[in-house]
């Protein structure tokens, strides 16, 4: 069931990429396609509903205090916009959709790394096709279908170990 789940998780990955790439526009309902799909493949990942809700908890708390301090530094240090000029609304949404979908630890690292291929991507992808701004929903979205990926083919360790 898990493994169906997972598959079915890849599509609107997918689609979010895409989109992210060609139009920097995502349509909305995907992100909460997304998380509700992520969300389930947590719950029965989880040992225990209470685990489930306080890793879904601390992630939104998490993601929460990171955007908090993006949007402080935006308005008070860079002095621009933060929504729709300095990051985007499906980025944010990607966040919290992302937030439901895994074990706190696990969501730490994967988060951090899917930054961390964002920027590395970019960097690439700015000087071969000109990009100017972050597809940041979109490559985030690559990262975790790759990460999916691997998973199935790389049981230990797990995602959703504790």
């Amino acid at each position: 069931m898990i493994l169906s789940l997972k598959i079915t998780a890849i599509l609107p990955l997918l689609l979010i990429a895409i989109q992210d790439f060609k139009e920097r526009k995502v349509l909305w309902f995907l992100f909460p396609v997304l998380g509700v799909i992520l969300g389930v493949i947590h719950f029965f990942s989880s040992a225990l509903d209470e685990i489930f809700l306080c890793h879904v908890l601390l992630n939104c708390i998490l993601v929460t205090a990171i955007l908090s301090i993006l949007y402080l530094a935006t308005i008070l240090i860079f002095k621009k916009q933060f929504l729709n000029q300095s990051f985007g609304l499906g980025d944010v949404l990607f966040f919290y959709a992302f937030a439901l979908g895994f074990p706190t630890i696990s969501f730490i690292v994967l988060f951090a790394n899917a930054i961390l291929f964002s920027l590395l991507v970019f960097l690439i992808l700015r000087k071969t096709n000109g990009f100017t701004t972050v597809p940041l929903a979109g490559l985030m979205a690559v990262f975790t279908i790759i990460a999916f990926l691997v998973s199935l083919f790389v049981k230990n360790p797990s995602l959703y170990q504790y």
